[in-house]
């Protein structure tokens, strides 16, 4: 005769195990993290390299780079008003790190190959440097 203790310990269970599931973060200033997300920028420049690819969050820091210089360099349209900062936007596929590329956005010395992006609900979230785990 179950007596509700089996169903206490298996629902306690199963929330552990969803708390414990994460991603790969990476954060990324904007209006990068922006370009990213929208698909425009397939490439992430790092000074660093990781064994991982797979499944990529992407996180908006909370630093504003020079959009009207990048506007000019890149010959891009950022939208201004879509830009959110402090959390989780989207995520890609890393399928890659090369040091060398031929596509515009490589500056080096590392360039993370970025595919398959999508919008993400936003999330706030607190960036860290490198790589870092977020719950699912």
């Amino acid at each position: 005769m179950a007596d509700g203790r089996h169903s206490v310990t298996i629902r306690l269970e199963l929330e552990n195990l969803k708390s414990s599931i994460s991603m790969k973060t990476l954060s990324v200033r904007q209006p990068w993290a922006w370009l990213i997300v929208a698909g425009l920028k397939d490439i992430e420049n790092r000074t660093w390299t990781t064994t991982y690819r797979g499944a990529l969050l992407i996180h908006a820091a909370v630093t504003l780079d020079a959009m009207t210089e990048i506007e000019r360099r890149f010959q891009v349209a950022i939208d201004h008003d879509a830009l959110q900062f402090g959390g989780i936007i989207g995520r890609v596929e890393l399928l890659d790190i090369v040091s060398s590329s031929h596509s515009r956005w490589f500056t080096g010395p590392y360039g993370w190959v970025l595919s398959q992006p999508q919008h993400l609900p936003f999330r706030h979230v607190r960036g860290q440097l490198g790589l870092f785990e977020v719950p699912d």
